[in-house]
């Protein structure tokens, strides 16, 4: 991929204004000259969360995340920092172009990417246009109104119409300038190869009478389209998804996240109804944390996908045999991302669609709030279709749950659901551990650091001159005279520092302060930000002088501590022992010279930064 030059996002930070795209997202109160609120990235009942006008920056005081206006994009959209700073220049309308490097396959693939990508939003497009004016789509539209999709809903979901035509799409998007191995990689369009010999057509549309529903990543892009027919009796599939394409992983994407994802994080909890149409419905009537598979059970990696934004998961499929099927099928994933999976039963012939346009949102919620635990509802179900009197069924039974059981990774759960499926099943706790696989021993990693301390972790001079480097000019320009990158070698913890030192941050200019954030892991951006709401000290021209001296004295005393270790060890030659011997002599000289040099640079500095407030 290629990258997004310095300037650009130094251009897009100055024109997006911290306070109101964190406004756009939830609202923010004044607190003196910074704003407050509460932080959106852990729980607390009162405000950490602080955002800076003047530095443009926000940090919070609770849960120590903080950085620039890329980084709130990134961590609240859960998207990487180029898909923020194009959300963010999108905002603004500053085009972003991105420097290539030389090669030319890599080249190649962004562009095909590019292409892949434009052909389904001018695809998405059109087959809308079909719905909402094409007189060929009226029994779509009359079908839509009967499931209580308004034109309204149809516009914000973007939903289209495909005719009942075998070039409709192909023909039109020729015309578009688009060829056909574009169309064919897209998956809109397939070869006469497999068009069953349809004479007079090399190509024809994968999709045809059917109504488009626009797939879409979590950025908001269309990757892809489910269609549905209209009539369900009809032969063909009642749902038929684009194939797998360099966009489009079916495995790997969830309908509707681009638009709910922000509510998951809100409620810490992910309804997943099965199909698109039940999405929306839930969505439209106020119950926006809700998500689709692509298929009829969840995958690995939608499961781990979804653990990004929820603990927890109510499953709303429907009360047949397949719905039934695909909830047991959904288990494993879910189970192995450690997510809480519980089932809010429908009653017979409803789905999620039927229910909430029928009961309304309160009853709908209730249903999800009485929603009960996924193997108190498997044991109740399995339980009441297998004969307990006879054995060899009961230990075909146990031996099926325990294989199940034994996916669920969390001990104190797992110990839980054991206790449960042996009660129900008249067997002791012993006797239906037996037949529990053997646990793998999993590594279990360590816990992510906390992205902020309460006490920096660089040493207190070295903060101190993080500080200063970062506000003051002054000062910065005193430590850029000084012989710094060969001192902060020597120095631990002292990385953050040659990293504002090196770059090109001006202290007074908020977007410089912006762009340089951004090249910064999560937890140095964090420690930044808390830097930057500090106060300053009044005499920063005296104490960046204090501070330096204290960094260039703990290196000499290291050097000289090192020295003297080296000097008592046996075996040493003559000329190595004289060598140190002058080593250690030298040092101490410099140490009891340092202070009157550095202090009288330090009240020059001082002087000047009292001349230029």
């Amino acid at each position: 991929m290629g990258t997004i030059p310095s300037e650009t996002i130094e251009q897009i930070a100055a024109a997006n204004d911290i306070v109101e795209v964190i406004g756009s997202y939830f609202p923010l109160k004044r607190a003196g000259a910074n704003l407050k609120a509460l932080c959106p990235f852990h729980q607390e009942k009162t405000p950490s969360f602080h955002v800076s006008p003047q530095r443009q920056t926000f940090h919070c005081f609770g849960c120590g995340v903080g950085g620039s206006v890329f980084r709130f994009v990134m961590d609240y959209e859960h998207v990487d920092f180029p898909s923020a700073v194009r959300k963010l220049a999108a905002r603004v309308g500053i085009p972003v172009i991105e420097e290539r490097g030389p090669s030319g396959a890599e080249d190649r693939q962004v562009q095909s990417r590019r292409v892949l990508l434009q052909v389904h939003g001018e695809a998405a497009a059109w087959f809308h246009e079909n719905l909402l004016k094409r007189e060929f789509a009226e029994p779509a539209r009359k079908y839509l109104r009967g499931r209580g999709i308004t034109a309204e809903i149809a516009k914000g979901w973007q939903l289209g119409y495909a005719p009942e035509e075998w070039d409709a799409f192909g023909s039109w998007a020729r015309g578009r300038g688009y060829n056909a191995r574009d169309l064919i990689a897209s998956g809109l369009v397939k070869t006469r190869d497999d068009a069953d010999g349809i004479p007079g057509h090399t190509s024809y549309d994968r999709f045809r009478g059917r109504i488009m529903f626009p797939i879409c990543n979590d950025v908001g892009e269309v990757i892809a389209f489910s269609g549905r027919v209209l009539q369900s009796e009809t032969e063909s599939a009642k749902y038929l998804n684009s194939p797998e394409t360099v966009l489009f992983r079916k495995g790997s994407v969830l309908f509707g996240l681009d638009k709910t994802k922000r509510a998951l994080i809100e409620a810490n909890c992910a309804i997943v109804c099965e199909g698109q149409l039940d999405l929306i419905s839930l969505f439209e009537a106020g119950i926006m944390n809700v998500v689709a598979p692509q298929g009829t059970a969840f995958t690995e990696s939608q499961a781990r996908l979804l653990k990004r934004f929820v603990n927890e998961v109510v499953l709303c499929f429907d009360e047949d045999a397949a719905g039934k099927k695909a909830a047991e099928r959904s288990l494993d994933a879910l189970l192995q991302n450690d997510l809480i999976v519980r089932v809010a039963e429908m009653p017979a012939g409803e789905d999620p669609d039927s229910l909430v346009r029928r009961e309304g949102k309160e009853e709908f919620e209730k249903r999800v709030a009485a929603a009960c635990d996924f193997f108190d509802y498997w044991i109740k179900r399995e339980v009441a279709t297998t004969d307990l009197n006879s054995l060899g069924t009961k230990m075909q039974l146990a031996r099926k749950m325990a294989e199940t059981i034994s996916r669920v990774r969390d001990p104190f759960l797992r110990g839980e659901v054991v206790s449960k499926t042996s009660a129900r099943l008249g067997v002791s706790n012993t006797d239906f551990e037996t037949l529990l696989p053997k646990q793998r021993r999993e590594q279990i990693p360590a816990s992510e650091p906390a992205r902020f301390q309460a006490s920096p972790s660089p040493r207190h001079d070295v903060a101190m001159l993080c500080l200063l480097a970062l506000r003051d000019e002054t000062a910065r320009g005193f430590l850029l005279g000084q012989n710094w990158r060969e001192i902060l070698e020597q120095v631990p913890d002292a990385e953050i520092l040659v990293r504002v030192l090196e770059s090109d941050l001006r202290p007074t200019d908020a977007a410089s302060l912006n762009a340089f954030m951004a090249t910064l892991s999560p937890a140095d951006e964090g420690l930044v930000s808390w830097w930057l709401l500090q106060k300053m000290p009044p005499n920063a021209g005296t104490m960046v002088g204090k501070w330096w001296l204290g960094i260039r004295q703990s290196v000499l005393r290291r050097q000289l501590e090192v020295a003297k270790n080296r000097i008592k060890l046996p075996q040493l030659s003559t000329g190595d022992v004289v060598n140190l011997q002058k080593q250690i002599l030298d040092l101490q000289e410099q140490l009891h010279e340092l202070r009157p040099t550095i202090s009288c640079r330090s009240r020059t500095v001082d002087r000047k930064s009292q001349s230029n407030p």
